[in-house]
């Protein structure tokens, strides 16, 4: 199996290993170990685009137009602790990663947000990647995922807040500019869901995402969190199944002991799902993988 969603460094700053904006030796190498150890023989890494100077450089300001204070500052302060990366650093590392032999690709998870992705994928034209995941993570200026501004679920209503959601990874999905849509529902991260499976925003994107030919990852990362489940949920997963969507898995790890984390559960629940194989890249190009 493959692992097309990992990040070198922890968000924040408060971490001795790896400093930050480092890659010391053996950093790369102890996530290949513990992968392999789970089965996982590729890993693709994607850094954040909005934690690298050159990203946040096109991205620019994007919470200052959020109207609510509390959120825009949240925002602001989130993006100051986790920015300072070096895209040209990252790409140097995993090519050089490469060329001692380990068996790694080079990704990126592409924040999205409508007003920039064109000159996103302009400054990201010419790297030589070999696949790119696309995310929401914020309506806006609030960052759903953060337990910090968890409260603007309820004040914005669920149902509310997962409709703004799915609009943005539908618009994400009907671009067809990366190849994978990453959690795509990590909206249900913290806990927060409908009464019921809202099968009509699933439709949506599932329909975009066949339309534009890309894929969707099988993430184990919502296991780790207080919603207890992977990324799609069986239900959304099954909808992507019955469209031809293929699928990557992902652990979306932060640190070396979750690489390929609880993989032997997302294969699972892929082929309850009728899966039967999985994509990997290259160039952008994608490979088809028979699950064993």
């Amino acid at each position: 199996m493959s692992d097309y969603h990992l990040h070198l460094h922890p968000h924040g700053r408060d971490f001795e290993w790896p400093p930050h904006g480092e890659y010391p030796d053996g950093l790369i190498e102890s996530y290949v170990d513990v992968a392999a150890g789970r089965g996982a023989f590729e890993l693709g890494f994607t850094e954040h685009l909005y934690r690298t100077d050159e990203g946040l450089a096109v991205l620019g300001r994007f919470w200052e137009d959020e109207p609510n204070p509390e959120l825009r500052r949240h925002c602001e302060l989130m993006v100051a602790n986790d920015s300072g990366l070096s895209l040209a650093r990252y790409v140097e590392a995993i090519s050089a990663a490469k060329e001692r032999g380990l068996p790694v690709k080079l990704g990126l998870e592409v924040d999205f947000f409508a007003d920039s992705i064109d000159a996103v994928m302009e400054l990201l034209a010419p790297i030589p990647f070999d696949f790119l995941i696309g995310s929401v993570h914020w309506i806006g200026g609030w960052s759903l995922d953060s337990s910090s501004v968890s409260h603007e679920f309820e004040r914005r209503g669920i149902d509310q807040a997962w409709e703004e959601y799915f609009e943005l990874v539908e618009d994400l999905a009907r671009r067809g500019v990366v190849d994978v849509l990453a959690h795509v529902d990590v909206c249900k991260k913290l806990g927060f869901r409908p009464i019921s499976e809202p099968i009509h925003l699933y439709q949506k994107v599932v329909d975009a995402a066949a339309a534009s030919g890309m894929a969707v990852e099988v993430s184990s990362q919502g296991i780790r969190m207080p919603v207890g489940e992977a990324y799609p949920s069986p239900r959304f997963l099954a909808m992507f199944q019955q469209a031809s969507v293929p699928i990557t898995f992902a652990s979306d790890a932060h640190r070396p002991a979750d690489s390929a984390f609880a993989f032997g559960e997302l294969q699972a629940l892929a082929r309850q799902a009728g899966y039967t194989s999985y994509l990997r890249y290259t160039a952008r190009r994608p490979e088809t993988v028979l699950l064993t």
